[in-house]
């Protein structure tokens, strides 16, 4: 896993900046049940979502493992910030009406574990909402992804069906899907190469023979500045059944 500290100067710019994070702010609105007043957004980076979804008139607290994402975060999110392992949230049962994972669960191997942190801290009929399946999306079926095709891979640690079966293990009962494009990502072969190069893929090490080969051939695409499509995010929203539910 990158070093997201050093990660957050560069951050935002390297992964669509305000287009994407406005694109999936609105998805995250839009799943949220009427009458939702706060939101806990776990892993909240930058703050680029953070803080449209306190624009919305939602009281946010956003929590990040990264002091450098959070300083970043301070700067534009009027709601409170704080540094937690989102697999530990400090927080009392039932404290939020919501709360939000997006970009997150792909990362962990216990993931299981942010998603019962989740449901702990949630009241009975709030939602959680989280990206599922993201190293999919950005497959768009182009020539990156061709020449891309025989790098290793981890198993989805996000896969639908996985994500769901850690949210039903927490109590929690699926309640709505989206999607959201992924605005200002589209890649070019030269990000690709570069990407390929400084770690971007964690099983592709920088420097050997398979990295530097897989990095060569996109270099030798066409159209080098030229982005290919955009991804599309998909959002899975699960609800806490109130007392009468159970």
């Amino acid at each position: 896993m990158f070093d997201y500290n050093e990660e957050a100067e560069r951050y935002d710019a390297s992964r669509g900046g305000e287009p994407r994070a406005a694109e999936a702010a609105s998805a995250v609105l839009g799943l949220l049940p009427e009458g939702t007043r706060s939101l806990l957004d776990l892993a909240c980076g930058t703050g680029t979502v953070t803080r449209r979804l306190a624009a919305a008139g939602l009281d946010v607290t956003g929590v990040d493992a990264a002091n450098g994402m959070l300083s970043r975060a301070a700067a534009q999110v009027p709601g409170r910030l704080v540094r937690a392992d989102c697999r530990q949230l400090p927080f009392p049962n039932a404290s939020f009406d919501a709360a939000s994972a997006i970009w997150l669960l792909h990362l962990l191997d216990d993931a299981a574990l942010v998603v019962a942190e989740a449901a702990r801290v949630l009241r009975p009929g709030g939602v959680f909402v989280t990206t599922v399946d993201k190293a999919a999306a950005h497959d768009v079926g182009s020539d990156i992804d061709a020449v891309m095709a025989p790098r290793p891979r981890r198993a989805a640690r996000d896969e639908p069906r996985l994500v769901s079966r850690f949210a039903t293990d927490s109590g929690l009962i699926p309640a709505a899907r989206s999607t959201f494009r992924g605005r200002g990502q589209g890649r070019t072969p030269a990000q690709a190469a570069a990407d390929v190069r400084r770690g971007w893929y964690t099983l592709l090490r920088p420097g050997a023979p398979l990295t530097e080969r897989l990095a060569s051939r996109l270099e030798e695409l066409p159209h080098q500045h030229v982005p290919r499509p955009e991804p599309e995010f998909k959002l899975r929203s699960f609800r806490k059944p109130p007392p009468r539910d159970v």
